[in-house]
Parts: structure tokens; sequence; C-alpha cells
């Protein structure tokens, strides 16, 4: 099955959102389901190294995304909001090549059997 995960929100905002979607998204995919993410809005800033864990979380977002998407899951991050959005507007992604478009985003809507929203 192709699950598509569209992530919105800050990554440390001060609620289990974000951790609790990447925890799915990696044991949906360690069952056999291709996985995609795509960040946009705030929850860009879960791809910029410079955005560190604050001291009062349990987990480092930042390197459970980069974990994930180093050992297959696919991962792609708004170009727009890239410079709109997040604490950290401007800053690189931790690699160039996640860099995506609305275009992008659609073509995997179209594809996915399943979409879910964080």
């Amino acid at each position: 099955m192709k699950i598509l995960f569209i992530f919105n929100h800050e990554p440390y905002d001060g609620s289990d959102l974000t951790w609790n979607g990447l925890r799915l998204a990696k044991k949906l995919y360690e069952r056999g389901n291709e996985v995609r993410l795509f960040l946009m809005n705030d929850s860009v800033d879960l791809a910029r190294e410079c955005n560190k864990k604050p001291e009062h979380y349990d987990h480092d977002l930042v390197a459970m995304l980069k974990d994930i998407y180093n050992n297959g899951i696919e991962l792609k991050v708004c170009g727009t909001c890239q410079a709109r959005c997040g604490l950290f507007k401007n800053e690189p992604y931790f690699t160039p090549e996640i860099k995506a478009t609305m275009n992008d985003l659609a073509e995997w809507v179209e594809e996915s059997d399943k979409i879910l929203t964080f």
C-alpha cells in the first residue's frame, strides 16, 4: 500500500503530534508499505540541521526524520515554505534533493492509497 504523510505543524510545538506521526510512518514502512513524507508549512523546520531539540523534549525529531529517510522512506519538503515558514526561515534543508514543489505533492496525492495529515 502507498501511504502519504503530510506534516504541517512546527516540530517542537509542545505536543507529540510530529513524534507520533514519525513513529507511525516508520512502523508502516517496517510492515512493508511504501511510505512517503511531505513537509510543508511550519513542519519544514523538521528538515533543517539548525533546528535543535529543546532541552525539555525527550526525542530529537530531526534525527528521527533523518534516520527514517536514510533507511528508505521517501521525503520531500516544500520549496516555497523554505522561505516563508517555520522558525528558521531561509535556512537550508539537511539535503538539497528533498526540496520539492506543489506539483510533486499533487503527484504523490494522486498515487497514494491513503493520506494522513499531522
